[in-house]
């Protein structure tokens, strides 16, 4: 479905150097902090942004020669982006039926009612929340098989973030596309996400499954006397604090099994992002 190839993007002061292949019906989300490559990766598979050397290929083809019929395919809600704020609902509804010959405008309607978004009001006088139903709504109503949402949830509340991650939840589940979903809101990606990919400085640090990150990573706390007698492989990331070393580790049983003082908890997406993403060596 889309596939990066050597792919670097230099910018004056950043570089992203990535290579990665999501395949065909998945729900893919690409986690970090702000800045770190997310975005430029989402517009370089949109063809908005040309690769300094490398390729991205989407459909089998590059990402700039892609036709209008394979646009079609793909339903993008973008954080930078809105329709006008001038248009309502039924303005959305004219735009999207002239764009989509798939459009799905009973589907549209119908969610407009789950989601509460009124069909007369300009979108001015619409909350942040309402505002990025209405985007995130128009990205997945024209049977599209591969979806891209770049910070669906940013500067949302815990009310309306719950909402979009709910209805993206049911809709994967009962549609076959892929999903590529970028986000700096580990939690919302929890049990949403097959996989994930960790981009930090505009590399790629972790590629994992969901599941494998439930079974395999923890988070320990390691004195300062012990942190030197332990093999690097067996910690992925670490943070120097004030009594000892906060580390990453993608094999719990080995200190489960070697160091049973150590208590080795569950790691969290967040705690990957924080150690893996951006954690500060010695």
């Amino acid at each position: 479905m889309i596939e990066f190839e050597n792919f670097v993007k230099q910018y004056r002061d950043f570089r992203l150097e990535i290579s990665m292949s999501i395949p065909d019906s998945r729900v893919v989300g690409i986690i970090g902090k702000n800045g770190c490559g997310k975005s430029t990766a989402i517009k370089a598979i949109l063809g908005l942004v040309r690769p300094t050397s490398g390729s991205v290929r989407v459909f089998g083809r590059e990402s700039k020669d892609l036709t209008p019929r394979d646009r079609e395919k793909i339903g993008v809600s973008l954080s930078d982006s809105m329709f006008s704020p001038l248009f309502t609902v039924e303005d959305v509804v004219a735009i999207l039926r002239a764009m989509y010959r798939d459009f799905d405008e009973p589907f549209f309607r119908e969610m407009c009612g789950r989601l509460n978004l009124p069909s007369g009001k300009p979108l001015k006088e619409f909350s942040t929340g309402m505002k990025e139903k209405v985007k995130v709504l128009a990205a997945v109503t024209h049977n599209a098989s591969l979806l891209i949402l770049d910070e669906p949830t940013a500067g949302l509340d815990v009310e309306a973030r719950s909402e979009i991650i709910g209805f993206l939840k049911e809709y994967a589940g009962s549609h076959d596309c892929t999903v590529l979903i970028s986000s700096h809101i580990s939690t919302d990606l929890e049990g949403l996400c097959d996989e994930f990919y960790l981009f930090s400085g505009g590399r790629i640090v972790l590629h994992e499954t969901d599941s494998g990150i439930g079974s395999r990573y923890g988070t320990v706390q390691i004195p300062f006397e012990l942190f030197d007698s332990i093999g690097r492989q067996y910690i992925s990331g670490f943070k120097k604090e004030t009594f000892g070393y906060a580390c990453v580790t993608n094999s719990r049983e080995f200190f489960e099994r070697n160091y049973p003082e150590l208590k080795v908890k569950p790691a969290g997406i967040d705690d990957l992002i924080l150690l893996l993403g951006g954690g500060t060596e010695e």
